[in-house]
This record gives structure tokens, sequence and C-alpha cells, in this order.
């Protein structure tokens, strides 16, 4: 009978134990804690881009719930960034040495709660209430007339919108008029919360990554993030739809459509939804270990290295240091990597860029709006559903193209520029396509139906309703059949009713212009005139180009996005990254808003008023003057940006070219040492051959 093996004694002999790393090896790779944490981090990126991209699309809402102008509704958007420059160069220079999952963790709680805090003064604002006529004749069958002539007169100016001149001192302000402080509060709460998630998230990607992966890793969590302003802006979308006190009023008693200046969505609700989802995404960075093994490394080692790996992670500080030593090292780190002069030109152009970027996605949605004549629904929508798709996989394919090629750095900011200039001469292409201004009567066009653009109240007024002691601070829209769009019933002139509620239909009008004094043919019915075929072309052709520029420029996002981090020392990814969204929240995030706002402001043609004076949101703006400014401004801050990409392309070409002359120069100097060895060491074999023979014949002789 044979002796057992050590197989049979239940012991593995030497080549099983070396064979064992090799069978656990895919099982790790399969399920690493790397691709968990990238998981878990595409799931957080989601989640926060989903709430950013939803306050956007509720601007709107918020300009028009809290009265609020569009420079001044800038500023509460401003306000992340606000609170996001508040920790951000700290949390990047002491985070990446400390539990950087943990940390993200941290951050997304305090979003989820920044989120809830911005939706919650919908609850403690009371019902809101829009001025128009039709709030009087709510369930009543009786005539309405806007325009009484006479001594009843005065009674309805009265009884309706008084104007701000006549405004005592025993007026009540509304209670929800300081309300957009917690959405502003909230909003910076958010920014906070935010701080850690894209500079550690990043570095830890890329510190723990191969080289070859990381970029690809990268371009697909941008990919997967993207996932996140797409639903946010279709939430936005459902959103906007439904009424702002939806399920405390009966949507049969509101006489106003999406449309309509006045109408103000649920867009409280949004925030509620993103903060539930902030909070989810939050939980598994908690279980998530603060270093790890190289990737590619992992069997590289013996098994009791990895087994003491895996029990204590190697931390990437020593356990002498502590924040203080930290700290003392952040002035000369700093100091260093503002003085890498392709990374100081590339955060020159990186501000102008985002300038414009954040200036359009903020607005992009009013534009479309004002020029156009959509409703904040349906722009959302189409935001979401047309234009992010395509750029989400314009970005998927930038990295998959830097890894199937291995594109240098050079390479890769050639690309992104190419990229990047093609959209934007694409987006020129925008100042000519566009949809003349409503015809308004007293702003757009005069009574008698001229083109005659005016910012004055008194041409609101004419020979036709001068009788009508009629409000110019109120807003309520109507439309006659010949298209043109009057402010108010009383101020077209109308003296009598038929109808009730959204069916209303003012008659008697002696502002309306017709051919001819039929009988019933100088009425107007509730809401604006819509806009013709002609713009509804336009808008097709706009977004057209979007999509296509959009998807260009997206091609070169994770190429250019890699500079950042290719172009200065490892050690200092993390700073790198952190300094560069700190200036663009700076310098872009926080005044782009308010300055892209206060221009816009300046093309409105007619305010709202609050209920104590004073000017509330914009009710219609010049569309002609808005389009100029508006692309005029994005385009100039884009084109400034290519002047420092392009001196940043030729500093990079200048770098690694030197590089690689030096490289070939030491190669041919060690090659050159190799021949200059070679004849000295056959020499001293032959000298050794030599001695050996002699030494061979000596003692053969003796």
């Amino acid at each position: 009978m044979s002796e057992p093996t050590s197989e049979d004694n239940g012991k593995p002999t030497s080549q099983q134990d070396l064979r064992i790393p090799e069978k656990e090896a895919p099982k790790d790779s399969c399920c690493s804690s790397l691709k968990i944490f990238i998981v878990a981090l595409s799931f957080a990126y989601f989640s926060k881009t989903l709430c950013g991209t939803y306050m956007k699309s509720a601007i709107t809402q918020i300009e028009r719930r809290f009265d609020l102008s569009s420079s001044a509704v800038g500023l509460v958007d401003g306000s992340f960034e606000m609170g996001n420059l508040l920790f951000l160069a700290a949390v990047s220079h002491f985070g990446a040495r400390l539990h950087r999952p943990r940390l993200i963790g941290m951050g997304c709680f305090l979003m989820a709660i920044g989120s809830a805090l911005t939706g919650l003064p919908h609850f403690f604002m009371g019902r809101y209430k829009y001025d128009s006529v039709m709030q009087r004749s709510l369930n009543k069958t009786v005539s309405i007339s806007p325009c009484p002539y006479s001594m009843v007169s005065n009674n309805y100016s009265n009884a309706h919108i008084k104007p701000s001149n006549t405004i005592g001192t025993d007026c009540v302000k509304d209670p929800g008029s300081s309300m957009w402080i917690y959405v502003f509060l909230g909003n910076a709460l958010r920014g906070i919360g935010e701080t850690p998630v894209t500079p550690l998230g990043i570095s830890y990607i890329d510190d723990f990554a191969e080289a070859e992966n990381s970029a690809f890793y990268i371009s697909c969590l941008q990919t997967i993030m993207l996932l996140g302003p797409m639903f946010g802006f279709i939430l936005g979308s459902m959103c906007a739809r439904l009424y702002v006190d939806i399920g405390f009023v009966s949507v049969d008693s509101v006489t106003i459509t999406p449309q309509d200046a006045r109408w103000v969505g649920a867009w409280w609700l949004g925030f509620f939804v993103s903060s539930a989802i902030l909070l989810l995404s939050g939980v598994p960075f908690w279980f998530l270990p603060r270093s790890l093994t190289k990737q590619g490394e992992e069997g590289t080692e013996n098994s009791t290295t990895d087994q003491g790996n895996k029990e204590q992670p190697v931390l990437p500080i020593t356990n002498s240091m502590n924040l203080s030593d930290i700290a003392k090292g952040f002035l000369p780190s700093l100091k260093k990597l503002l003085c890498t002069p392709a990374y100081f030109l590339l955060l020159c152009g990186t501000v102008l860029k985002f300038n414009s970027f954040i200036g359009l996605l903020t607005f992009k949605a009013k534009y479309m709006e004002q020029q156009f004549g959509q409703s904040a629904s349906r722009a959302n929508f189409l935001i979401g559903v047309l234009i992010l798709p395509v750029v989400a996989v314009g970005i998927f394919l930038g990295g998959l193209l830097m890894k199937r090629y291995k594109l240098s750095v050079v390479a890769g900011a050639q690309l992104s520029f190419i990229t990047s200039f093609s959209s934007f001469l694409l987006l020129l292409l925008h100042f000519g396509t566009k949809c003349d201004n409503l015809p308004v009567a007293g702003l757009t066009v005069s009574y008698n139906g001229t083109p005659d653009t005016s910012y004055d109240e008194r041409s609101l007024m004419s020979q036709c309703n001068q009788n009508c002691s009629c409000s110019t601070s109120e807003w309520d829209p109507v439309c006659s059949d010949s298209g043109i769009t009057y402010i108010s019933p009383c101020l077209a002139g109308c003296t009598a009713s038929t109808g009730q509620g959204k069916n209303t239909v003012f008659q008697n009008c002696s502002c309306v212009l017709t051919p001819s004094p039929v009988e019933g043919s100088r009425s107007v019915s509730l809401g604006q005139c819509p806009r013709g075929s002609v713009c509804t072309r336009s808008f097709t052709s706009y977004m057209a180009v979007t999509v296509l520029s959009s998807f260009i420029s997206s091609l070169g996002t994770t190429p250019g996005y890699m500079i950042t981090i290719r172009c200065i020392t490892p050690e200092l990814k993390s700073l790198a990254l952190g300094i560069q969204t700190l200036v663009m929240r700076t310098l872009g995030g926080i005044p782009a808003p308010v300055y892209f706002g206060a221009l816009i402001d300046s093309t409105c043609l007619k305010w709202g008023m609050k209920k104590c004076g004073g000017r509330g949101a914009c009710r219609m703006y010049d569309s002609d003057m808005y389009r100029v400014i508006f692309l005029s401004l994005t385009t100039c801050l884009r084109g400034c940006s290519y002047f420092f990409i392009i001196a940043v392309i030729v500093l990079l070409q200048k770098q690694f070219s030197k590089e690689k002359v030096k490289a070939l120069q030491q190669t041919a100097s060690k090659q050159h040492e190799i021949e200059l060895q070679a004849p000295e060491k056959r020499h001293h074999d032959g000298s050794k051959t030599d001695t050996t023979e002699k030494t061979e014949a000596t003692n053969t002789e003796g």
C-alpha cells in the first residue's frame, strides 16, 4: 500500500499553494473594491447632478413663486457655489490624506438635508395667488365688465389690482415674501455637501487604477453622471406641468395654463424626491476601505503580504503625521501647482468656458420659453430627452478613443480643442434662428397694429381705453382674433363677457382691431396668442443644431479632463482638481448666473408688481434683444477661452518634445557607455586568457 501524499492528508503541496492566488485573482478582479467604489461613486454622481440640474430646471418657477428678478434668482442659484467654495480647498488637500470614501458619504448626507431644506418653504408660504380678473368670477355666471365706464370705473380698479402709486401704508406684507432665503441656504448646504465628491472620488480612482484604465473609468463615470441631468430635467418637466398647489386646490379653479407667464409648477416636489435619492447614494461609502492595492499589482506580492493588506490597508500617510504636518505642506504645494504654466493657462481657459456654460445651462430653458414660446415643462423635457443623451454618448466615445488609441496628453488636448471649436462654429448659427416679438399692444406694437417696441408704461394707455381707469401694473393677457395680445381685458377696452372659468370670452372690446365692424368680432379670449408656424420651424432648426453641436463638443470632454491630472505631478492631482473646481466656482459658478440674469433683466418689457409695491418677476421680454445679448455673451466668453487652450497645447508640445529628446539622449548615452565598456571587457577577458595559458604552460613545464 502506497504512502499517503500530502494531498491525501489534507495539506496542499507547494505547487498547489502557488496556484491558490491565481485561482482567486479572477474572483477578486471581477468584484474588486475599486469597481464597487466606481459603481457607488457613479450613483453619487447621478444623484448630485440630478438635484443640481433640477435646480436649474426650476429656476423659472422659483423666480415667479417668490417674485424675483433674473439677477436675484441667479444669486440664489449661485449659493451652491458659495457653499462649495467655503470648504473645497481644505477638503481637497486634507481629504486626500484621510478616509476618502467616508468623507464622500458624509457629503451625500449633507446634500440630502440641503435639498429638503430648499423645498421646505412651500409649506409655510400659503396658497399661490396670481393676478386675474377671473378670480372674481369663479363659480359665478354673471357677466364681467372689465372696463365699466363713468362712475363705476374706479370701483373696478380698486377691487382688482391697485397701481403701485396707490398702495397705502396699511398693506399687509406677504409672509412668504422672504422665504427665498431658505432656498438660498438649502442650496448652499447642498454645495457644502458636494465638496468631497469630485476631487476625492477622481483622485481615489486615479490612485488605485492602472494608467490605461483610469481614463476609461472616468469616462464611464462621466457618462453615467449625465443620466443625472437627463432625469433631473425630466423630473423638472413633470413637476413644472403640475400646478404649484396640486392636492390643495381644485384644478378647475386654475384659469392659467403652463404657457402663461404667471404659471408656477410644483417646484418643491422635485427637491424632496432628489433628497431621498441623495440619502441612499451615501450609504455604500461607509463600508469601503480607506485605500486599496494598486490595480495590476494584486498578484505580484506573496500571499502573506496580500492577507496583511486585506486586514489593514496601506495608508497614504505615515502614522506619525498629523493634520498640522499636512497643513504645513499646503502652501508649498499650492505654489508649485500654480507655477506650472500649462496648468495655470488651462485654468484661465476653463474659467471662461465655465462662465459660458453656467450662463447657458441656467437660462437655456428660459431662453426657449421666451424666444420660441415653449412652456417650461416642454423646454426641460427636450433638454433632458434630446440633448443630454447624445452628450452622454459623446463623452463615452471620447474616453473609448483615448483607451483604444492610447492618446498622449498632447493628442488628447488637440482632440478636445478640435471638437470644442467645431461645436462653437455650429452654435453661431443660432444668431439666425429666431422668432419675432409676440405682438402685444402697447409693448411691441401700437394699438393700431404698427411695430413699436416700448419700455414706457404710458404707452399701454390709448384713446380706446382711456375712460376705463385700468391699472398698468397688472398682467392678465388676452388674445384677439387678429393675433394681437392685450395685457388685460381692461386695457383691451372690453365691457362684457360670456362663459366662465377658462372658457370666458370678453366682448365689445373697443381696442381690438377688426377689418370691418361686424357684430361679435371685437372679442378676446384668455391667455397670450400662440406663435405662428414659422416660429415652430425655427425652433426645430434650433434644436437640431443644438443636438449636433452638443455631441461634437462632448467627444473632447474626457480628453480635456485628463489634461488637468496629467500635466502636473501625481502627488498634486487631488489638489489640482480641487483648486480647479474652486476657481471655477468662484469666478464662474457664482457670478455667471448673476450677470447673465442682470443682462436678461435689461430686456424686460413688462414687470410684475408685488403686493405691497416693488418690482416682481418679469412677465415679458424683448425677444430680439434677449437673443442678441444672451447668445453674444455665451459666444464671446467661449471664444476667448480658445486662446488659452491653444497656448496650453503649444506648451505641452514643447514640454513633451523636450522630454522625448532628453529620453533619447539618455538612451544614446547608455548605448555609448555599453559600447565603450565592451572593448575593455574583451581586452580584459583576453588578458585573463593569456595569463591562464601562460600559467598552464608553466605548470606543464614544471
